[in-house]
């Protein structure tokens, strides 16, 4: 079993346990350090490896039930604060099982009787100070939209300071969004030929479009790593488009906001933690290609033979 050294257990970040049987972890240490071989890059320094002891004894010593019930009586001080607002619902889930178990709060409302959605929240959140890291989802088809938070990595007071900035976040009074969408300044169905320009280097992708309802998009998209969905809205001759590639242990948001002119997409292509790039898109362009296709005889089979 392996375990990362961060995290729950507090330790360094880039330490971690290694536990089990004793000939398979003599095998692990023959490949690390200080041992010369393909594991030697991950060498870690005696201060980690301290760290990763203290870190260990620390959590023989932690009341961890203590813990738990103080980080649910946090998410309930944050529960109660915001009782009351208007269409707002608040979940709190108890740490169960053995993985990432903490407590758990989910805050629902209904994003037309406060004219903001729980992703405008967390940007919010996240450009101005005090810093606040929370989860976001909106479901259309329920009109609900929501927030997610843990409570295990705060620290005493925290609970305040997030429950304050949610209260005043969703008590204010927000302008209303009009519900209609621009009409769409052209048809996007079709191939298209991308150049994405990343901060060092650059490569050719394609689009398939293959449908427009009104305002809605979906088709396909073939990056560097996989043939995956895509999908999104054009208001006028505004584009956004959002495709995950999705990877064991990995996902690369692919997120598309830009402007079609001319028959050319320019769009900013944003990649989460693999920083931005920009995206250049026109349509394919084919051969006029009227060659008859003929089929060959040889190999057919027939009743004597080939």
């Amino acid at each position: 079993m392996a375990y990362s050294g961060g995290k729950a257990i507090r330790g360094p970040q880039c330490a971690g346990l290694l536990l089990g049987r004793k000939d398979i972890l003599l095998a692990a240490w023959q490949a690390s350090s200080p041992h010369h071989g393909p594991c030697r890059d991950n060498k870690l320094g005696k201060e980690e490896h301290i760290g990763m002891l203290a870190a260990v004894e620390a959590w023989i010593r932690r009341d961890h039930a203590g813990e738990e019930k103080t980080w649910v009586s946090w998410l309930n001080n944050i529960s109660n604060r915001i009782s009351g607002i208007k269409s707002v619902n608040a979940k709190i889930q108890e740490p169960n099982g053995f993985d990432n178990r903490s407590a758990l709060m989910t805050i629902t409302w209904d994003p037309k009787q406060l004219n903001i959605t729980a992703e405008e929240v967390a940007e919010d959140f996240a450009k101005n100070k005090p810093r606040i890291a929370l989860g976001c989802r909106s479901d259309r088809d329920a009109g609900t939209t929501s927030l997610s938070l843990s409570a295990h990595m705060m620290q005493p007071g925290d609970d305040k300071t997030v429950a304050d900035r949610i209260y005043n976040i969703l008590i204010q009074k927000h302008e209303q969004k009009s519900s209609e969408m621009e009409v769409p300044s052209a048809s996007l169905i079709g191939h298209w030929d991308i150049k994405v320009e990343y901060f060092t280097g650059s490569n050719l992708h394609k689009l398939f479009i293959e449908k427009q309802d009104g305002n809605w998009l979906r088709g396909s998209y073939k990056s560097s790593f996989s043939m995956q969905e895509i999908a999104g809205t054009i208001e006028g001759n505004q584009i956004k488009l959002l495709s995950t590639y999705n990877a064991p242990w990995d996902s690369i948001p692919f997120t598309f906001s830009g402007t079609l002119s001319e028959e050319i997409l320019s769009c900013t292509l944003y990649m989460g933690e693999y920083q931005s790039a920009k995206f250049t898109a026109k349509r394919s362009v084919y051969r006029n290609r009227t060659t008859p296709v003929t089929i060959p005889n040889y190999g057919r089979r027939n009743g004597n033979g080939w």
